[in-house]
């Protein structure tokens, strides 16, 4: 079921939260869950997940809750996980090897099938089943192996460009972990990862918490 562009993305994010809550109660064997629940395990309200499940259709049966196995299985499909997607990762550096090596990419159904590079003494080398190609490849990768997904873990200076030649290509989406705002048509989505912003988040709250107190 495809995603309407005006559903926000903080509603995304949390039926991404529900599902993991309802996949550790399908291997408790839970037949039914209830939105209190739900929204306990997933850090909101009972009412925010109402409305977030609305979004997507009639889910459950008042007073009787949610089947989890039903709506484990119409969260996979929304978040399209039904799907085998085809990433192609831009940087071997060290944030790049991190990615690669995380099996959870592959059991959601993300299959890294290249990864580029820049750096000539990494060009070549054997990542498991995948060769380190030169960047300069990225178009023919993209067409080649119908690449879905870019990611791109590069120098801020590089993302632009590396981004204008993935949509050239006719990727489809973007994960940057460049520090980087990216400028791409609006067809193309584009996530972002900023492990400083995040941080700063959080040394924030711990400020606001301590001038509290």
């Amino acid at each position: 079921m495809p995603v309407t562009r005006h559903i926000p993305e903080s509603t995304i994010r949390r039926i991404s939260h529900y599902l993991r809550a309802l996949e550790i109660l399908e291997s408790q064997e839970a037949t039914t869950v209830s939105s209190e629940e739900l929204a306990q395990r997933g850090g909101t309200t009972a009412a925010q997940v109402r409305k977030d499940l609305s979004h997507f259709g009639s889910f459950g049966k008042r007073g009787l809750g949610y089947s989890v196995a039903e709506l484990a299985d119409r969260l996979r499909d929304i978040l399209g996980l039904k799907c085998r997607w085809r990433v192609v990762l831009v940087g071997a550096g060290r944030i790049g090897s991190a990615l690669f090596e995380y099996p959870y990419f592959v059991q959601r159904g993300y299959d890294c099938v290249a990864v580029l590079d820049s750096d000539p003494e990494k060009i070549g080398m054997s990542w498991g089943p995948v060769r380190i190609r030169p960047v300069e490849e990225l178009e023919l990768v993209i067409s080649s192996l119908k690449g879905d997904i870019v990611i791109l873990a590069v120098p801020p200076e590089a993302a632009q460009d590396l981004a204008d030649r993935a949509v050239e290509a006719g990727v489809r989406a973007i994960l940057n972990f460049a520090p980087v705002q990216l400028r791409v048509p609006a067809e193309v989505h584009v996530t972002y990862v900023n492990l400083v912003l995040e941080l700063e988040a959080l040394s924030f709250a711990i400020t606001q918490a301590g001038s509290r107190t």
